[in-house]
């Protein structure tokens, strides 16, 4: 018996113990395994976040995310469950930050605001506006228009990593590499928002899509992406938020689309 407690284990065994047999101590042994991806999302999401915003209060929410993420896993089914558990435990993050009401209401509509004007001013001059297009409708000064950006950034950051649906991982982002076979109805819609984000993405100025590709694709922290371009932290929030915006923008459209259709 002790024999058997000090050999190693692989995961696989730990899930077969845990989902097989319910041993409670397996379970508790996948956490702790993995317990990095934790701190790895919560410590993304932190950037930019309210400093009334505790970390430790961001670690506890994804911790229960991790926990359900370990309850609720098929290893049978052959996946990555740290990418299912990355999921789980950011949307848990999420969850708990919403439910805080962490955003006031004031940056909402500022957030709104400038989404609504890229939309109009893009689809009217058909091509990517400027700050000072954007400040004179807005009716603001270069340098509050900024400022708005800085504002609403806390909102922008996690944007394209949010569930397209409630209930499901699949994210905005996943959906442009992402091509596994679904129902004809779900490809269909599938590929028209791929289709709108790729456009969206296009539509980015060079230094938007730079700040994009290298946070959700390299996996780069915005102090990093600043260090990488050469730019202020600031600056580089301000170019994420504009382009997040302006994806939302077209992606809402997208969406407004497909249920006139439905």
């Amino acid at each position: 018996m002790n024999e058997r407690k000090s050999m190693p284990l692989n995961y696989a065994e730990f899930w077969e113990r845990w989902k097989e047999h319910g041993d409670i101590e397996a379970k508790k042994t996948l956490i702790e395994k993995h317990l990095p991806i934790v701190d790895y999302v919560s410590g993304r999401l932190a950037v930019g976040l309210p400093k009334n915003v505790s970390k430790d209060d961001l670690a506890s929410n994804g911790v229960m995310g991790l926990i359900d993420a370990v309850e609720k896993f098929d290893y049978k089914r052959g996946l990555q469950f740290e990418t299912y558990a990355s999921w789980r435990v950011r949307g848990a993050i999420l969850d708990g930050l919403r439910q805080g009401d962490w955003v006031p209401r004031s940056v909402r509509e500022k957030a709104k605001k400038i989404e609504e004007g890229y939309q109009q001013l893009e689809q009217q001059y058909l091509r990517t506006v400027s700050d000072e297009e954007m400040s004179k409708h807005l009716d603001v000064s270069i340098k509050e228009f900024q400022h708005m950006l800085q504002e609403v950034a806390v909102m922008t950051l996690c944007s394209l990593e949010d569930p397209i649906r409630e209930e499901e991982s699949e994210t905005r982002l996943s959906v442009l590499v992402d091509d596994k076979a679904k129902n004809p109805d779900y490809k269909v819609r599938e590929f028209h928002l791929k289709e709108s984000l790729t456009k969206g993405i296009e539509k980015l100025t060079e230094k938007e899509r730079t700040v994009v590709s290298l946070l959700y694709y390299e996996d780069l922290s915005l102090s990093e992406i600043a260090e990488v371009m050469s730019l202020s932290p600031s600056r580089i929030s301000q170019l994420h938020s504009k382009a997040i915006l302006r994806l939302r923008g077209s992606l809402d459209k997208q969406r407004d689309l497909l249920m006139q259709d439905d």
